[in-house]
């Protein structure tokens, strides 16, 4: 249990500095409710906390995350769509300014697509994994055409950027999205980063590249 006692240890180390010192803006956030500019799309992966890496304070993002920061595609099925909920919240309720999907270097996600099961037969009983990576199989299979030589490692980079550029995609697909872009209401953005260099890259429509932040 030392894991759990490690972080409630956390949050009465929280309650008892941070929030004492920010009391009064956590209790505005609260009577006024949040108005974030910025919505992220980022991955679940525990080594990648959006807040601690981009130092937003209380109130700053509105973060959605999930396996491999992927975007579905607009889908009206009825079925269960967490990530698309949270898409229409952010856009629809809090009227967000910017929506940014922040890729990463070392995904787990993107690395189970390169997994080769023995004899070809699933044995490890997911059974969400592979549907939700889905998303990206065309970005996968362009690597696999596209650098037949390199190593797995070597297309994972590549195909964890084409993955943030799918999402970018799949977030057009969806109708209050287009409208916002159009009229100039919201702003969507590409982002890149490695943990292990702690670099930053964004995505740049007009060279089509994702250049470095100095």
């Amino acid at each position: 249990m030392k894991s759990i006692d490690k972080l409630t240890e956390g949050f009465k180390n929280f309650r008892d500095g941070r929030f004492e010192k920010e009391r009064a803006t956590y209790e505005t956030l609260v009577d006024e409710g949040q108005r974030p500019e910025v919505a992220l799309i980022a991955c679940a992966d525990s080594r990648v906390d959006p807040a601690k890496l981009l130092q937003a304070d209380p109130g700053d993002l509105f973060i959605v995350r999930n396996v491999a920061n992927l975007v579905p595609p607009y889908e009206r099925d009825g079925k269960f769509h967490g990530t698309s909920a949270a898409l229409e919240f952010s856009v629809q309720h809090l009227e967000v300014k910017h929506l940014i999907v922040l890729g990463h270097a070392h995904c787990g996600g993107i690395m189970s697509m390169f997994a080769k099961p023995a004899d070809g037969v699933e044995t490890d009983g997911t059974h969400f994994v592979a549907p939700w990576m889905s998303l990206v199989k065309s970005a996968f299979l362009r690597v696999q055409g596209t650098m037949p030589d390199a190593t797995d490692e070597e297309k994972a980079r590549v195909c964890e950027k084409s993955a943030v550029m799918v999402s970018l995609e799949n977030l057009m697909t969806f109708p209050d999205i287009q409208e916002r872009v159009a009229d100039g209401r919201l702003r969507l953005h590409g982002w890149y980063i490695d943990i292990r260099s702690c670099t930053l890259q964004i995505f740049d429509p007009v060279q089509q590249k994702f250049d470095p932040v100095e």
